[in-house]
């Protein structure tokens, strides 16, 4: 049975991967953004998200806004020498570690997403898919969350809701859209050689569609 959520909040920023200094964000939710965001609202082991569609219910626009960001990441070989000393610091100072930088967003964002689950192989024995789709629609019903959800950055926080009836289109996003590549998800099928995989995106009448990580349209 899919499950369907009606997100939605002032700002979005699903950075484009080619995007190396400033980030510029793709024109709609990426399907690996909806899958976090449902793990922030029910996170089992025993299952794992699959995103069927993503309803866009606003028009889609941007703004510029600047924003701080640490430049810096710990060092692998510090904290190897302060584990092997004892001793050493394993921090980043932020006032010297932070930039301002430019940020392409997106803005007044509304999207459902529809989606299923898949059991996996850490499912205890009494897990079943008709107890996870009544956890997740409990969950939703009471607005609980693991952690906040967001979209695409902490600094912008999703408010979410079970949806019962899908917003219509806006006039503007009906039609055909190319929306390019787009990022669908991270392939770990190989734990030592992770690599991301990308679709050709459309939006047809305001809605995208996701394909399965095993369709031939998929590249890596």
């Amino acid at each position: 049975m899919p499950t369907r959520v009606e997100v939605w909040g002032d700002y979005a920023c699903f950075t484009r991967p080619e995007m190396k200094v400033e980030r510029v964000s793709y024109d709609v939710m990426t399907p690996s953004a909806a899958r976090g965001l449902l793990e922030a609202l029910y996170w089992h082991p025993g299952l794992r998200w699959v995103i069927d569609r993503i309803h866009v219910c606003s028009p889609i626009r941007f703004t510029n806004i600047r924003r701080n960001e640490v430049k810096d990441v710990i060092s692998a070989r510090n904290a190897r020498a302060a584990m092997e000393r004892g001793a050493g610091e394993l921090y980043l100072a932020a006032p010297e570690s932070i930039q301002q930088r430019a940020a392409m967003v997106l803005r007044d964002v509304r999207y459902v997403i529809e989606a299923h689950f898949i059991m996996t192989d850490r499912a205890a024995p009494e897990d079943n898919p008709g107890k996870f789709q009544d956890i997740m629609r409990r969950r939703l019903e009471r607005g609980e969350c693991f952690h906040q959800p967001c979209f695409g950055v902490r600094e912008f926080p999703a408010n979410f809701a079970p949806c019962r009836d899908i917003p219509p289109c806006p006039e503007e996003l009906k039609g055909e859209r190319d929306l390019g590549w787009m990022l669908l998800d991270m392939d770990y099928s190989d734990p030592a050689d992770i690599k991301p995989r990308f679709f050709r995106a459309r939006l047809r009448d305001g809605v995208m569609e996701v394909p399965a990580m095993t369709d031939g349209e998929v590249v890596g």
